[in-house]
C-alpha cells in the first residue's frame, strides 16, 4: 500500500540514493521564531549527525521580531507555505487528487474528523488539507524520507495529512501547554496513532501523552529533551556582576506570570529591598505590565527589553544574581536551562517538567504557581543568600542542566530515530 503511494503520487519518483544520509523535512507552523531557538539548535544539531534536513513552515517569512542573526539565517533556509501563489497552491492539490484518490480521500477523511473535533474555526482543517498537499508535492521532489513537526497543534495535523497522502512516516514532538490543555480538540490520540513515534521533552509531558493513549501504544511516546548547544555550554560561568539583580526572560504573556513578579518587586520595594528586575521579552501583554509597574511606582527598579538576541540573552544572565520565571503553564523552559549553564540558579515554579529540572533549594527556589507571597520570600531569600551559597547552588545547576539537555546527546537520539525510519522507508520503496 505505501509503496503505491508513494509511486503514484509523483511521477516519476527519483529514486532515493544509496547514501547514509538521512533526509527529514521538519514541517513547523512558525519558524524561525524568537521564542523557538531551541528548535533552531536541534537542526543543526542533527546536521551536525549526517541529517539533511528541509525546512518547511507555514508561516514567518516577514516576521521583523527577529533579532538574533541565527534567526535570520534560518528564515532564509526556509520554504514558507503561505508564500506560494495560490495558483500553485491550487495545482498540488489537484495534483494529490489525480495522483492517487484513494490516498486523497484518506487524508480528507482526517480532515473532516478534525473538523467534527473543533470548536472554533472548522475550516482551517480543509487548508491544512491544501498545505499537506504542497508538503507531500515539496517532500517527493526532495527524496524526503521522513517528516517531523514540532508541536502537537496544527502543524503535527499538516506532517500527518502529508503522510496520508504520501506514505511517508512521520513523527511529532510535543512540547506543552496547549496540547494539554485540548487533546481530545486537537485529536492527540489519532495523530499519535498515526505516527512513528513521538517525542516528549519530559518525563510529565510523557505521562500525559500516556492519559490520553492505550497502555500498548505507550512505546511510541520517546523522551527526547530539549538542549544547549556545544558554544553556549563552551561559555565559561562567572560570577554575577550585581548583587541585587534578577532577571526574568520570556513572552510577556499571561501563563509566564511576570504581573506577579511586578506584585513581588513592589511588597520588597515597600519593605525596603534593593532589588532590580529585568524583564527581557516581549508580547501581548506589555502594556498591561507596564501600566502595573507605573501604578506601583516601580519604574527605577524594573526594565523591559524588548526581544534580544543570543549575545544579550547571556549578557543579561551574567550580570543577574539570578533568573526567575514564575510561569503558571510550560513545557520545560529552555531559559532556565540557560541560565543554569551558566551558574545561576533560578526562582520558578512546582509546574509542568520544570521540577524535573530544577531542584527546590539544590539549584535554585520553587514555589507553587500563581503563590505571590511565595515568590516574594523565594526572591527575598535569593537576595539574602550569601556569596557561597548563590556558588554551591549555581555549581549544582550547571551540573544538572548538561546531565540531561546537552543538545549532542539528546539530538543523537533524535538521530538514531530518523535513521531507523528512513531505512524502514527504503526497504519499503525498494
Amino acid at each position: 500500500m505505501q509503496e503505491r503511494r508513494l509511486n503514484d503520487m509523483h511521477t516519476p519518483l527519483p529514486k532515493f540514493a544509496p547514501t547514509p544520509r538521512t533526509k527529514v523535512a521538519y514541517v513547523i507552523n512558525q519558524y524561525p521564531k524568537v521564542s523557538h531557538s531551541f528548535i533552531r539548535r536541534e537542526i543543526q544539531a542533527l546536521e551536525e549527525h549526517d541529517i539533511a534536513i528541509s525546512r518547511y513552515a507555514i508561516r514567518g517569512w516577514v516576521d521583523k521580531t527577529l533579532v538574533d542573526p541565527a534567526d535570520r539565517e534560518e528564515q532564509s533556509r526556509t520554504i514558507y507555505i503561505l508564500q506560494q501563489p495560490i495558483l500553485k497552491l491550487a495545482v498540488a492539490l489537484l495534483s494529490a487528487v489525480v495522483q492517487n484518490p484513494r490516498s486523497f480521500l484518506a487524508a480528507t477523511g482526517r480532515a473532516f474528523s478534525a473538523m467534527r473535533r473543533s470548536k472554533g474555526r472548522r475550516l482551517v482543517h480543509l487548508a491544512y488539507l491544501v498545505e499537506a498537499a504542497v508538503i507531500a508535492d515539496w517532500a517527493l521532489k526532495a527524496g524526503v524520507e521522513h517528516i517531523h513537526a514540532h508541536f502537537g497543534t496544527n502543524s503535527a495535523e499538516v506532517a500527518m495529512l502529508a503522510h496520508e497522502l504520501t506514505g511517508l512516516p512521520y513523527s511529532f514532538t510535543v512540547h506543552g501547554p496547549e496540547e494539554f490543555d485540548r487533546p481530545v480538540e486537537l485529536g492527540l490520540p489519532e495523530k499519535v496513532k498515526a505516527a512513528s513515534f513521538v517525542c516528549a521533552i519530559s518525563s510529565y509531558g510523557r505521562s500525559q501523552l500516556w492519559r490520553w493513549l492505550p497502555y500498548r501504544e505507550w512505546s511510541k511516546i520517546k523522551l527526547v529533551h530539549c538542549g544547549l548547544d556545544a558554544q553556549f555550554l563552551a561559555i565559561a560561568p562567572t560570577p554575577a556582576t550585581s548583587k541585587n539583580r534578577l532577571v526574568c526572560i520570556g513572552r510577556l504573556c499571561e501563563q509566564k506570570g511576570q504581573l506577579l513578579l511586578v506584585d513581588a518587586v513592589g511588597r520588597l520595594a515597600s519593605e525596603g529591598s534593593d532589588v532590580e528586575v529585568v524583564l527581557a521579552g516581549d508580547g501581548e501583554m506589555r502594556a498591561d505590565i507596564e501600566k502595573r509597574i507605573a501604578k506601583l511606582n516601580l519604574a527605577d527598579r524594573i526594565s523591559i527589553t524588548g526581544w534580544i538576541d543570543s549575545d544579550r540573552i547571556i549578557r543579561e544572565i551574567k550580570q543577574a544574581r539570578a533568573l526567575v520565571l514564575p510561569s503558571f503553564a510550560e513545557g520545560i523552559p529552555v531559559v532556565l536551562m540557560e541560565a543554569m549553564a551558566l551558574e545561576r540558579p533560578v526562582i520558578s515554579t512546582y509546574v509542568a517538567g520544570i521540577p524535573e529540572l530544577v531542584k527546590d533549594r539544590v539549584s535554585g527556589w520553587l514555589t507553587p504557581a500563581g503563590d505571590v507571597n511565595a515568590l516574594t520570600e523565594a526572591i527575598k531569600e535569593c537576595l539574602e543568600a550569601s556569596d557561597d551559597v548563590l556558588a554551591m547552588m549555581g555549581g549544582n545547576a550547571r551540573q544538572a542542566a548538561l546531565k540531561d539537555h546537552n543538545i549532542a546527546t539528546e539530538c543523537e537520539k533524535l538521530a538514531n530515530l530518523f535513521q531507523s525510519s528512513a531505512r524502514r522507508t527504503r526497504a519499503t520503496i525498494d
